[in-house]
């Protein structure tokens, strides 16, 4: 009978104790196979050197560390870097390399596709095939890391933050994603900030409250609208989570979060909602919840196009205009830097290659015949000069 090799990259510390627990090893044991691991990148056990020889052998029969394969890599002229990387059964998913001059940002998928099918969002019109396992979720921070020392011949840490933004809804994968997010977080592997480490969400207000619990990292919502009326077309999510319950979960998460903001993402869809009307209402709903304790940070996204979508980008002087309404009622804004757009790696580009088994085609076409332009646009109050605070 053939033994399928377990792969380590699947085990937060915890988890990887346990298992060499089980092959009768003792703890430290385990805190030197995490480090050979993910510090040093070395997936052959014959090179781990400060490990008995009799617990490397025991691995070798039945373990591995086993990276996804690379189907390609695209290198953009401002440096951005993004891979392609086959995770089986017909889907491939892509993970984004975004350096700065104070840090390096690598964005990581959650899922083959995603269920959620926002409508600015590539992936989402590709449709949804299945959740990543906590391994290949950290297979794709484990590759580009020690590739970028390689590649950038340097021994230190290349990349500084993680943002769970690249294809699917992370929250919908929860039970893989928090041992990766713990295996990011520990000083025996990556140890990123909890400040660094930031998962991106729709709103599945159930799973927010849990990671609150459970490993409160930094969050990035969605919100895209200021109404219930106009997000429920673009995050169909909004639905089942609206506006209200949405915010009061962010406020609630702010008692654990690392950070003392929520960020909100926004993104800036021509003629949808990118009037000075939504601007004003969204300043009418952040102060009617920061009276309720939410603190919060806008970052405006320049909508990326693709063709399924039927959308287009907001002019960049109506994106600055909605930012000055925002910053000028006290609500810190920024207009998010467009990076990798020329390798398709920019904001809602990512689209890997997903075997959908959600029929989206069918549901695109249903939503393309919402016509927008005849939603009311909403109405601000009269009060819409006094500061958030």
């Amino acid at each position: 009978m053939t033994i399928t090799p377990v792969n380590l990259l699947d085990f937060d510390l915890d988890g990887l104790t346990a298992y060499c627990e089980g092959l009768g090893e003792k703890r430290f044991r385990a805190t030197q196979l995490f480090r050979w691991v993910h510090q040093r990148g070395v997936a052959d056990f014959s090179q781990m050197t400060d490990l008995a020889k009799s617990f490397r052998d025991k691995l070798a029969g039945v373990a591995e560390v086993r990276a996804l394969p690379v189907i390609t890599q695209h290198d953009s002229r401002d440096g951005t870097i993004k891979w392609l990387f086959d995770v089986g059964g017909g889907n491939a998913v892509e993970a984004v390399f975004i350096p700065e001059d104070d840090r390096g940002t690598l964005c990581i998928s959650s899922q083959a596709g995603c269920a959620v099918g926002c409508r600015f969002c590539s992936t989402g019109h590709q449709g949804f095939s299945r959740n990543l396992s906590t391994a290949e979720i950290v297979a794709q921070l484990w590759f580009a890391e020690h590739y970028l020392r390689r590649h950038l011949n340097t021994p230190d840490r290349v990349i500084s933050n993680v943002v769970m933004m690249g294809m699917g809804e992370p929250l919908q994968n929860y039970d893989r994603l928090v041992p990766a997010l713990r295996t990011m977080l520990d000083d025996h592997a990556y140890g990123l900030s909890r400040r660094r480490v930031t998962v991106s969400t729709s709103g599945v207000v159930p799973m927010m409250e849990r990671l609150a619990r459970d490993c409160p990292v930094a969050l990035a919502v969605s919100l895209h609208a200021p109404t219930d009326e106009l997000r429920d077309h673009l995050v169909p999510l909004n639905r089942k989570y609206p506006i209200d319950e949405l915010l009061r979960t962010c406020t609630a998460y702010l008692a654990s979060a690392p950070r003392d903001f929520i960020t909100f993402e926004y993104c800036m869809l021509d003629g949808v909602n990118d009037a000075p009307e939504h601007a004003h209402a969204l300043v009418d709903l952040m102060r009617a919840h920061a009276a309720e304790g939410l603190r919060c940070k806008f970052n405006l996204i320049p909508f990326n196009p693709f063709p399924a979508s039927g959308l287009t980008r907001s002019p960049m002087p109506r994106v600055l205009a909605f930012g000055k309404l925002l910053n000028d009622a006290g609500i810190v804004t920024t207009v998010r830097k467009t990076r990798g757009d020329d390798i398709d790696a920019a904001c809602g580009q990512l689209a890997g290659d997903v075997q959908d088994r959600t029929r989206v085609q069918d549901r695109v076409a249903r939503q393309r015949t919402v016509v927008l332009q005849r939603m009311p646009a909403p109405q601000a109050s009269g009060n819409q000069r006094k500061a958030v605070t």
